[in-house]
């Protein structure tokens, strides 16, 4: 084994500039594919940590106007969700709902403490939102079902928000702002990487808008969701459902505006496999060239060593040990300047994970031990199949003939 690892090593000194060169085209190929894989997986990790298959699992439902006459009833008619919706498409759809909730934007105003205070748009939300968008909290709690029964004037602020108006974002829960006229208390303060919404209970933004229940949409999370076949069975359900309470036909989708974030999850998801896909085709054929060059260098190498190969045929070698001997020359000039591209790969996304670390578009773009392990194993194939030909070519070398060679 050591006599083997030692003509590796002389092979290659004695061939330095043409071993750089092809090592130089492996490399850049791997360094490439790494870069393209770090940077894919970067944009991958940013619409995972954005969206999960749990949360995506339900339809939003907007306000439309029915294009189909019904039961008297003209088209143009403006069809609106109200709050008694809510319980009847769970009651309607007990194996299908998991649960129904909605918001109520109440237009942009001014929170005010004694030190200082924001404009914003507070928005009334059920409890549901917290896991609907994975809200963590930093301070206190989020909107619960006592605040929703007896409407309390409560608010939860983001972290930015509580350290402008109280300096400290840990001294903001328990302390009072004013805003629409009246006192409310804040019951928590959220640490969220994009959201920075005021939330306060539904039934009290319904109750400050002074609406007939009338909302402007609903949001219906789903149980059962696996293919889109579900989705867009789910999606009809809850469509037939409303047309029945608001007389409307249910074929007419323009009645009510419809959402479904399953079916545009899978979707996603699956532009995302083809891109992963693609840049591991792009970097392989990239990776090709360096291949070839590997493979032009046994090719010679056997050529220069013919009258070696032909000697220790004449003492007995086998064919198969002068095939493992070329593989594995092919494999470790592969290997070697191959993990040279993979460790300047690394450094580069570290830079760019360092560079992006605040960015909207991509979330740690580093390359991980499972990418390392499959580009270890492209490495073994390619330096494999980049010695294979030449091996074999090497194997049928005659010993009589490789003698008389010069």
């Amino acid at each position: 084994m050591f006599d083997l690892i030692r003509e590796i090593g002389q092979t290659m000194r004695n061939n330095k500039l043409r071993t750089f060169l092809t090592g130089f085209a492996v490399a850049w190929g791997i360094f490439m594919l790494i870069i393209l894989l770090g940077m894919a997986r970067g944009v991958t990790n940013n619409f995972a940590s954005r969206t999960s298959e749990d949360r995506t699992k339900r339809v939003n439902v907007y306000q439309g106007v029915t294009t189909k006459p019904y039961k008297g009833y003209k088209e143009g008619r403006q069809i609106q969700p109200s709050t008694s919706d809510i319980e009847l498409l769970k009651s309607k759809n007990p194996d299908l709902v998991e649960d129904v909730a909605s918001y109520k934007y109440l237009g942009s105003t001014t929170l005010s403490s004694a030190k200082d205070y924001v404009t914003k748009s507070p928005e009334g939300v059920f409890p549901y939102e917290k896991k609907m968008y994975d809200i963590p909290m930093a301070y206190g709690r989020f909107i619960n079902d006592a605040d929703m029964n007896y409407s309390r004037k409560v608010l939860v602020i983001g972290k930015t928000d509580a350290e402008t108006l109280f300096g400290n974002a840990g001294d903001a829960v328990g302390q009072r702002v004013n805003a629409m006229g009246l006192s409310w208390l804040v019951v928590g303060v959220y640490d969220h990487e994009w959201l920075s919404d005021i939330y306060l209970p539904f039934t009290t933004a319904m109750a400050l808008a002074g609406t007939d229940g009338k909302v402007s949409n609903l949001q219906v999370k789903l149980k059962g969701m696996e293919n889109e076949a579900d989705a867009e069975a789910a999606t009809q359900a809850v469509r037939t459902t409303l047309a029945q309470a608001h007389d409307f036909d249910s074929d007419d989708n323009s009645a009510l505006y419809m959402y479904n974030r399953f079916s545009s999850y899978l979707r996603e998801r699956t532009a995302f496999n083809i891109l992963n896909m693609s840049i591991w085709i792009i970097g392989i054929f990239t990776l090709l060239s360096g291949i070839v060059g590997v493979s032009n260098i046994m090719f010679v190498s056997v050529k220069e060593r013919t009258h070696e190969i032909g000697i220790r045929r004449a003492i007995g070698a086998k064919p198969r040990s002068i095939l493992v001997q070329i593989v594995l020359e092919s494999v470790a000039i592969t290997a070697l300047f191959g993990y040279i591209g993979v460790f300047l790969g690394m450094i580069v996304m570290q830079v760019v994970d360092y560079a992006t670390r605040d960015a909207v578009f991509m979330k740690n773009p580093t390359i991980d031990i499972s990418i390392a392990i499959e580009v270890t194993v492209v490495l073994v194939i390619a330096g494999a199949l980049a010695g294979l030909f030449p091996a074999l070519k090497a194997t049928k070398v005659k010993p009589v003939e490789a003698l008389r060679d010069e």
